[in-house]
């Protein structure tokens, strides 16, 4: 009975970060979790490459999820491997390199995120942005096409969700993804967004870029400014 999304339409275009602006619980993280699967709509369609994820058999979803990053709020790494490990998971898992050119991917992803001296740490040992980092570099290794952002910069100091900000336009600019990045956080909205969508009550009520949205009457959009 409570309805948290509805009448929701939304087109994300290649090469472009989205971002999603809108109140803690309104439902910002649940289009994410729907897009990949996670969750699935009362109603309605979500297309993916053309195909409609609430439709898809388990190994049809599982096909299309090679293709979408998703870096969760918590950074979601298993605590009882170490960063080496968390990076070689998922290669393991979706693909048939060998352990040299594993190694080798391991090494670039970590590199990109400037954290190439944790590779043999475990998560116990690092900090929250040192997390997100490794988080960012982990979902990274597959090479995505679509990348989506839970509170990427969330419970970080202004100086780290900066660099966390930067990490994801310098990730987009090298690997030409697509992205959804859902925040409240406005100096990395203001960093990283192309095009920029406010939720309210389960609608969005209007889309624009930093700059337009900055210039808004609209009371809820202006308290966010």
């Amino acid at each position: 009975g409570n309805v948290v999304l509805r009448d929701i339409n939304l087109k994300v275009y290649e090469g472009e970060s989205l971002v999603t602006l809108g109140k803690s619980g309104t439902g910002k993280s649940v289009i994410l979790q729907c897009i990949v699967g996670l969750l699935y709509p009362d109603s309605g369609s979500i297309y993916v490459y053309g195909k409609n994820i609430p439709k898809l058999s388990e190994d049809e979803l599982q096909e299309v999820r090679k293709k979408i990053g998703f870096l969760f709020q918590s950074g979601a790494l298993y605590d009882s491997m170490t960063v080496r490990q968390n990076l070689e998971f998922p290669l393991r898992r979706l693909t048939d390199l060998n352990d040299a050119e594993i190694n080798n991917k391991v090494k670039d992803a970590l590199e990109s995120v400037g954290l190439y001296r944790a590779i043999d740490k475990m998560p116990s040992e690092l900090s929250g942005g040192m997390r997100k980092r490794i988080g960012l570099a982990r979902t990274l290794i597959t090479d995505p096409k679509i990348m989506l952002y839970d509170e990427p910069t969330t419970g970080l100091d202004p100086a780290t969700s900066r660099e966390i900000s930067e990490l994801i336009l310098k990730m987009k600019d090298k690997h030409k993804v697509s992205s959804i990045n859902v925040t409240h956080d406005m100096e990395c909205a203001k960093l990283t967004a192309d095009r920029i969508v406010v939720l309210k009550d389960g609608v969005y009520i209007c889309e624009g870029t930093f700059e337009e949205l900055q210039k808004s009457d609209d009371p809820f959009v202006k308290s966010f400014f």
